[in-house]
Order: C-alpha cells, then structure tokens, then sequence
C-alpha cells in the first residue's frame, strides 16, 4: 500500500465519503425503492393522496425508467457500504432530492450525503416542502436558511420553500502587530 494512500483513506475513515458513489443502472431497483417508500413515508400525511402515494408512485415503473433511460441517473449519487442506503440529486448546484431509507435513518448519511454535495458541487440552494418541519430541521443544521421564496408545488396545493446556504467568509488576512523591542 502506498504512503498516499494510505493518508488519503486516514483522511476519508469516519466520514463516509469513501460510501459515496455515482450512481449506475446496476442501482436502478434500489434508489427507486428508497424514492418511493420514503416518499410514502413522508409526504402521506401532508398530501393526504393515497392514488398517488399508492397508485401512481410504484418502485417497478421508476426502476424501469432508470434502466431504460440511464441518463436520468446521471446527477445522482448513492450512500453504499455494502448496499444502497441513502440518495441525492444534485444539479446545477441545487440539491434536487436527498433521501435516505428510513431503516437508516438517523445514522448520518444524510448529514454526509448533504456535505458531499456542497463540498464537490458547492450546492447553496434547495427548496423544501414547508410542512415538512423534520426536513427543514435537518436543512438548518447544515447551514441552510429559510428563505421568502415560496411557491406552489407543481400539481398541488401545497408549497415548497428555498432554502439558501451562506457559503462561508474566506478568512481575512490578519494584521500583525508586533511591540517593539530594542535589540
């Protein structure tokens, strides 16, 4: 094993970055699983839809759709250590979806799902359903912020709200100022 290596997998141990993947057709069934069943999960209670939550929202159509469109696979990246447990979308740095299957959740691969985005696609912006608190919690945790942008979902009456992250200040230059000692 070399040295490089050897500090880059230290570097990486713990942070679940070495779980993060693109995601491949190979994971089409899983990520349409976790899409649906956390959907279901989550959005029953604020919809109140069960033709959508249990008609039209279906793991075999979604795999299907993955597998004969790839490309719509492209943008998405997958929590794996040793099976897909959490996904997100991101594009044009907006994260799209993040969702993590509810077996799994609260062990942290969202929180490393949502720092690997921002740190690889320098994400800012997301918008999020306003009724769902759990959701926006987690949002501000890791540094996003409520905006008033808020807007109807497409084919509801519910709204979704963005959520903005402040990207850091870079650290000023400090002044120094040195006392005067006679040598």
């Amino acid at each position: 094993m070399s040295v490089l290596f050897w500090i880059v997998s230290l570097n990486l141990e713990g942070t679940g970055v070495n779980h993060i993947r693109k995601a491949t057709v190979a994971d089409a069934s899983r990520v349409a699983e976790i899409l649906v069943f956390t959907k279901r999960m989550n959005y029953r209670s604020i919809f109140h839809n069960d033709q959508v939550s249990f008609g039209e929202m279906q793991v075999l159509p979604l795999a299907q759709e993955y597998l004969n469109r790839p490309e719509r696979l492209e943008n998405i990246w997958v929590y794996d250590d040793e099976f897909v447990k959490g996904m997100v979308h991101v594009e044009n740095g907006w994260i799209q979806e993040l969702y993590v299957d509810s077996f799994f959740q609260n062990a942290g691969i969202g929180t490393r799902l949502v720092r690997f985005a921002i740190r690889q696609f320098d994400v800012q912006r997301l918008y999020v359903l306003e009724k769902n608190g759990r959701a926006i919690w987690f949002y501000q945790k890791e540094g996003f912020s409520l905006t008033l942008d808020r807007q109807v979902e497409q084919g509801t009456t519910e709204y979704v709200v963005k959520m903005e992250r402040q990207k850091p200040a870079s650290p000023q230059p400090q002044k120094c100022s040195f006392i005067s000692q006679g040598v």
